[in-house]
């Protein structure tokens, strides 16, 4: 099925046909109002969302779309984003440690060694992601949210034009006053608190999030602490509203490192002996902040401005030296809406600089120091078309440029400062989504995105600034139906997507402390997405309430064009990606305050080599959760929860570097140890 481009093409064109029956015999569409609020929980229900500039409801969307609400957050013990952003299909998570994760979209980003940048990350609506890519979502704790928009692919010119996609987080919005303290103790010593409130006026809503982790960690040089503080503000008044959000941040772990295969099957509680040795960690200091204001000009104009600035202090101690990091940035991103029955038009600008210095150092010896200015500058436009109450298009476009500026700071080993000036890149896309009832729902979508490489990558092994890597870029092509049936006791959504990547930007590996960038030519990437729920019992009284939820993705990623000193890949599998990979959670309330949670996570086969000569086998984890609510008069509700995680105990790799070399004789170390059987139990209290 997948194996074709003939199919892929005759599935969208008949899609985009089946778009057309009928438009003359259909009404104009109704507009959302835009401040119809988002249910809590629900993936395929009618919420709204923001995925193309303008608030429209999921059912509706002319593309992919996944919402995660502030239920779906908590799946298990909550520390982790892996267990969430798993559930999603196209999404692949790994966590190596609380400070080592890498995210995969669609097959985007695979190759990244220890952290995720071929996707862009928000926070209600300001960026997260650095200027070179790099995005770490999973910093932010998920008590702290109250949902999750992912897009999969160059969906959307609101969120840029990312080859990965876009993962979107926002605070919640409450509408009444309330304060909330929770605490939740596990397994090694793991500890995390979060205590919220949110404070309600005619005219103001304020809210606040504290939350602090914890943990020993299961294996040696593993102990991690993080403590993040975030607060919004919102001041509305007839003709304006204002917007702000604060984040601040800091973050201490040790890093075990990755081990061989020998040690992964004997002793996966070790770590690598290097970073035993000196006690390598990670301190990260963070601070971001971003302000919104929302002028309503007439009823049909609107105007969006945001000015945000964001600032990091970055430190590794590693057995071949000590990276020091600085980055400073600020934005200004600017958003004009013109609302029609019919029409809707948006045009808008975003620009972003910013300044990252870096030196490396050892035994208090300077060996290097750099410092980078960026500057990003993009703009878009959107037209979203409603000739029928059942028809919506989407045209899309964003213009971008972007130029990195190399000073070198440390002569001794000759000046090796550069400049490079990327041309310029037009990303277009069209979407399109077609209700062929209130039951069924057909869309498609073509668009084009790119990523731009790292500055690790833009460098050549001595130094210098490579003027020949290019940024990646390719096109996505994908089509979908949405189905709400049985009184939407039933609900799905199946999605088919076909990539064409060309310089597939990879990040090489020289020697233990040198990386470099290199384009691989091009590859493909095909893929099935399923998601489905299913309300099975719904009764008020035993046997309650019974509710499932299943994803699947099936994907190929393959090199159709690349060459590595002198052997050739062609036709080989992208390493890093599981081929499949599948998700089934049920939800069970035998009464109304009583839940139980079961989750089972399929995880498929993957190489980890370019060669493909070694496979990593798959695998299966069984996670149980149960919550009992209960409220104390005058006091709030209170509710206890418990869970078993990885209940058969399996021994597997929650991440695997991919393309590992082997230093002094030793194995190349492709594997991170996952969690044993691990307990929780938690207490949250709302008041």
């Amino acid at each position: 099925m997948l194996d074709s481009l003939i199919l892929i093409k005759i599935s969208i064109t008949l899609a985009l046909l089946s778009c057309l029956l009928d438009t003359h015999a259909q009404s104009a569409d109704q507009k959302l109002p835009n401040n119809q609020k988002p249910d809590s929980t629900i993936i395929l229900e009618p919420v709204t969302i923001e995925g193309y500039q303008l608030s429209t409801r999921l059912q509706t969307f002319p593309g992919n779309l996944s919402v995660l609400g502030a239920d779906d957050l908590l799946l298990s013990d909550g520390n982790n984003m892996a267990t969430t952003l798993n559930t999603i299909p196209g999404v692949s998570m790994q966590s190596g440690t609380y400070a080592t994760n890498r995210i995969v979209i669609r097959g985007m980003g695979s190759r990244t060694p220890y952290n995720t940048n071929r996707i862009r990350s928000y926070l209600n609506n300001i960026p997260i992601t650095a200027s070179d890519g790099i995005s770490a979502p999973e910093e932010i704790d998920q008590q702290s949210l109250g949902r999750i928009e992912v897009l999969r692919g160059p969906s959307s010119a609101l969120y840029g034009s990312g080859l990965g996609g876009s993962i979107n987080l926002f605070t919640p919005e409450k509408q009444q006053n309330e304060g909330v303290f929770s605490l939740n103790y596990g397994s090694f010593n793991t500890l995390r608190t979060n205590i919220s409130g949110t404070i309600n006026t005619p005219n103001t809503r304020l809210w606040g999030s504290l939350s602090h982790l914890q943990s020993d960690g299961y294996r040696a040089n593993n102990e991690y602490k993080r403590t993040s503080f975030i607060t919004t503000a919102n001041w509305k008044q007839p003709k304006w509203s204002l917007k702000s959000t604060l984040l601040l941040g800091s973050s201490d772990g040790e890093i075990p490192s990755s081990l061989g295969k020998t040690q992964f099957e004997n002793d996966p509680k070790a770590a690598a002996a290097n970073w035993e040795a000196i006690e390598g960690h990670k301190k990260n200091k963070k601070a971001m902040a971003g302000v919104t204001l929302t002028n309503i000009i007439s009823p049909k104009l609107t105007n969006e401005l945001t000015l945000h600035g964001k600032w990091s202090d970055n430190f590794e101690k590693r057995p071949f030296n000590n990276l020091s990091e600085q980055t400073l940035s600020a934005g200004i991103r600017n958003k004009l809406s013109y609302y029609r029955p019919v029409t809707d038009w948006v045009l808008g600008i975003d620009w972003i600089a910013e300044q990252y210095k870096w030196k490396l150092d050892k035994d208090e010896t300077l060996l290097n120091e750099n410092r980078e200015n960026r500057n990003q500058f993009s703009v878009f436009a959107i037209m979203n078309y409603r000739p029928t109450s059942r028809l919506s298009l989407s045209m899309a476009g964003t213009l971008n440029h972007i130029r990195y500026n190399l000073t070198d700071l440390f002569a001794t080993n000759g000046d090796q400062s550069g400049k490079r000036d990327f041309p310029l890149i037009v990303s277009p896309r069209i979407g399109v989504n077609y209700a062929v009832s209130d039951q069924i729902a057909l869309y498609s979508s073509v668009g084009h995105g790119f990523s731009m490489p790292s500055p690790e990558e833009t460098l050549l092994p001595a130094g210098d600034v490579n003027p020949d890597i290019k940024p990646e870029q390719g096109m996505q092509y994908e089509t979908g139906a949405r189905f709400n049936l049985f009184e939407k006791a039933v609900e799905a959504e199946v999605t088919l997507y076909w990539i064409e990547l060309n310089n597939l930007l990879v990040t090489k590996r020289i020697t233990e402390d040198i990386f470099t960038g290199m384009n691989a030519g091009k590859t493909r990437h095909q893929g099935l997405e399923l998601l489905l729920r299913n309300r099975i019992l719904d009764f008020s009284s035993f046997p309650g309430k019974l509710n499932t939820t299943f994803s699947y993705t099936f994907s190929r990623n393959s090199f159709i064009d690349f060459t590595d000193d002198g052997n050739t890949h062609d036709g080989n599998d992208l390493p890093g990606i599981p081929d499949q990979y599948a998700q089934l959670q049920l939800s069970w309330n035998p009464y109304k305050k009583l839940e139980f949670f079961t989750h089972l996570q399929y995880t498929g086969n993957q190489y980890i080599n370019d060669a493909n000569t070694l496979k990593y086998e798959g695998y299966f984890l069984l996670n149980l959760k149960a919550a009992n609510q209960f409220q104390i008069r005058k006091a709030g509700i209170f509710k206890l929860y418990a869970g078993i995680n990885n209940l058969t105990n399996t021994h597997y790799a929650s991440m695997l570097l991919v393309n590992a070399l082997g230093f002094g004789n030793n194995e190349p170390r492709y594997y991170y140890p996952g969690l044993p059987r691990h307990f929780y139990a938690g207490v949250e209290m709302r008041f």
